[in-house]
């Protein structure tokens, strides 16, 4: 069931979003060679807690959180994808060490309040190869394409529609195993918000002032087919190639969509 967030919902998310934003900022500038996956993790942690400047109990969202179909709770704060990984590496488990080149996806849910957001970034390490950082600056675009068509009074479809266009227009495989989604009472909600258009129409919810969705484009250097890793939670490319990741959690409003992690 699609929900509609109140004023004080909003002021809570935006609240938390703000703090979401800032952890994110300083774990993506933390990035560099030679640094493990289980740092970042620990890192997160850290930075929640120095972002609780209310003792509100902020934490990750994601640390024993059991999605849909799991054979087992999450068992990291948040997720570190590196190079073929798309999303969803657990950076406890499966710790790598970062290399000058790499490419890496930081992604996380935050619980304030009770309330839940959700942002996701992908980040260069150290100099990368030009195919790379053009990949990156391609999926943050389609990201905000996305955002800007989420406009009160429109749908799903038109959110799908520019992330899709963005993705074929510079020749990326557009993951269709994984989609955006509603975000807020819980880490997931109704409706879901796929970055590709076939087969969309089916869910193709009108977007209404006061619906919280996580909107987050997932591009791959080469085809749009992934796999789930031996871990049951990392989703890799088939072909091995490089991914990028980005998302964010917007507010829909009557004109242009409010973005709550900034």
């Amino acid at each position: 069931m699609v929900t509609i967030k109140t004023k004080e919902d909003i002021r809570i998310m935006r609240e938390g979003g703000r703090r979401h934003a800032i952890v994110m900022k300083k774990l993506a500038e933390a990035v560099r060679p030679g640094l493990e996956t289980r740092e970042l993790d620990a890192l997160a942690v850290r930075l929640i807690k120095e972002c609780d400047t209310d003792a509100s109990g902020d934490a990750s969202a994601l640390l024993g959180f059991k999605p849909k179909g799991a054979k087992r709770p999450y068992p990291a704060n948040i997720c570190v994808s590196v190079n073929e990984e798309v999303v969803h590496g657990i950076p406890t488990e499966n710790n790598r060490v970062l290399r000058e080149g790499d490419i890496v996806s930081i992604d996380f849910g935050l619980k304030h309040k009770g309330l839940f957001t959700d942002m996701a970034v992908t980040v260069p390490v150290g100099n990368v190869e030009l195919k790379l950082a053009v990949l990156i600056e391609t999926t943050k675009k389609a990201l905000m394409a996305g955002i800007k068509a989420a406009k009160g009074g429109k749908h799903i479809l038109d959110i799908a529609t520019a992330i899709e266009r963005v993705g074929h227009s510079g020749g990326y495989g557009v993951v269709e195993e994984l989609v955006g989604h509603g975000v807020g009472y819980g880490v997931h909600e109704d409706p879901y918000v796929p970055n590709y258009i076939v087969g969309v129409r089916g869910v193709n919810v009108a977007l209404k002032p006061g619906m919280t969705i996580a909107i987050e484009p997932m591009f791959n250097l080469g085809d749009k087919d992934v796999f789930v890793g031996e871990d049951d939670y990392t989703i890799i490319t088939a072909d091995g190639l490089p991914a990028a990741h980005f998302e964010h959690t917007i507010l829909i409003t009557k004109g242009d969509a409010e973005i709550l992690t900034v």
